[in-house]
This record gives structure tokens, sequence and C-alpha cells, in this order.
């Protein structure tokens, strides 16, 4: 771990929001735009990469250049950049390009702090709605619309009074996806499609449970940093730290985790 000082921190806060309005800018400049294309960056299914993913990676990493540059940059338009400090930025410049091809406003732009332990501060800024979550450094809140909120996950419920995301029906491997299966039943609300706003939505109180597989370290520890700061859990399914990514079950709280996981292993 990292020893730092108020000031770090508070320099770190920062620098994260320069981030977050940087890649605002950058991805509202495409959004809706007529004409936008993707390149596919895999071969059995469609994983779209745009202008806008790339332009807001590049603002990010110009910005921390300046302001950070004994840091590590993980990213994931273009990969990893060492540093000295013993931080990395970890960064999705868009989490969720199918959402933004598609228009819809579930899109998010990730950004987190790392140490040796895991992420310790995190951002998932939602730029056309203009909401903006963090977590961490005893920060806990939403800036948006309605103005400013604490975040607060939901207490303890059954499971069967729970509301579960996830991203795609067929999650991930047709294994994974019979784990998901053993799940969903057993809530009251299933939701697909909702990227990394749905990890937001846990850390605001409205969900219970978001259940996926196959996750990229830049894909969840934003999420994994706002979702712990407003007082929820989130673990790889056998319940260990996920920060590397991986399968990834983020809960409101530890007891309806504990019902998910149990199900989730069978």
């Amino acid at each position: 771990m990292v020893n730092l000082t108020d000031t770090d921190k508070a320099d770190l806060v920062s620098t994260a929001a320069e981030l977050a309005d940087a890649a605002r800018i950058a991805t509202l400049l495409h959004f809706r735009s007529d004409g936008l294309t993707a390149d596919n960056k895999e071969v059995l299914r469609f994983d779209p990469v745009t202008v806008a993913d790339r332009l807001s990676e590049t603002r990010m990493r110009e910005i921390l250049a300046r302001r950070r540059p004994d840091d590590a940059i993980l990213g994931e338009e273009f990969g990893p950049k060492s540093g000295t400090s013993g931080l990395t930025w970890v960064l999705d410049p868009i989490d969720g390009t199918r959402g933004y091809l598609s228009g819809t406003p579930t899109w998010g732009v990730l950004i987190s702090v790392a140490d040796g332990s895991g992420p310790i501060y995190g951002i998932i800024d939602q730029p056309y709605i203009g909401e903006r979550f963090e977590g961490g450094f005893g920060r806990a809140q939403v800036v948006g619309p309605m103005g400013i909120k604490l975040l607060r996950c939901r207490p303890a419920r059954p499971l069967a009074e729970g509301i579960l995301f996830t991203t795609f029906p067929e999650v991930g491997t047709s294994d994974e996806g019979a784990a998901f299966r053993r799940v969903a039943p057993k809530v009251r609300l299933v939701r697909y499609g909702m990227d990394c706003y749905a990890y937001a939505l846990i850390a605001a109180g409205q969900i219970d449970l978001v259940i996926e597989a196959g996750l990229q370290p830049y894909d969840v520890q934003a999420p994994i940093a706002v979702i712990e700061a407003a007082g929820g859990i989130v673990t790889d399914w056998q319940g260990r730290p996920v920060h590397q990514g991986g399968r990834v079950l983020a809960a409101a709280n530890t007891s309806i985790h504990a019902e998910a996981l149990a199900l989730l292993n069978g």
C-alpha cells in the first residue's frame, strides 16, 4: 500500500475530476452523431471500438502525463504504462461501447486509482445524463441533475425480493450462464444491458446485485471503489478479491451476496 497524505488524496480526487471532465467532452463530441462507425476488436463476437473511445483515453492520458507523470496507467485502448509512484490509474474511456453506438445513455467512463491492494478511489461518470458517482477517501456521492446525494447501498433483504442486473443474457461461457440461471429465478426482477451503470445503481441504493463474467480490470476497478464506499461488496464468484477482473458478483450487502454466492456455486 502507498501511504497518502490528505494533500495527496485531494490531488488524486482533483485529477480524477479533470480526467472525467475531459472524457465527457470527448465522448459527447461523437455520441448520437451521424456516421459514427466502429472497428471490431474480436473475431468471434462484436466488440466495438470507436473514435470516441480512443479520443477519450488519449485526453485522459495527456492530463496524467502533465499532472501525475510518475503514476502507472492501465487503459483499455492503449494498454499499460509503467510508473514509479506505486499508484496506477485504471481507465475505461467508454464502458459500454455497444450502448454508445446504439444511442442509449447507459454507457459510462470509468476512472480509478489503485495501489498494490486494489482500487482506492473511483468514478463512474455518465456524460449524457450528467451523473458522476464517486467513492473512496471517505467520499461516497453522486452529483447530477438532482443535485448532490450521498451514496448508500440498499439494506439487507431476502434474495427473493432482490433486483439483479447483468449486461448480456448469455453472461459468459455455457457453465457461467448456467450458474447465472441458478440465481435469476430466485430474485424478484432481472434486467439486462446496463453496463457500468448497473454498478452505479447498486451504490445509489436502487438495485441489489450485478453478476457478470469475463471482465477486465478496467471494467471493474472503478465500480469496486464506488460500491464499497457506499457500503456494498464486490468479489469474484468464490468470494475473493476481483480487482483483476474475471467473474464478478457485486452486491448491496453481505447478506444477499452470500445467498447469491451459494447459488452460483451450485
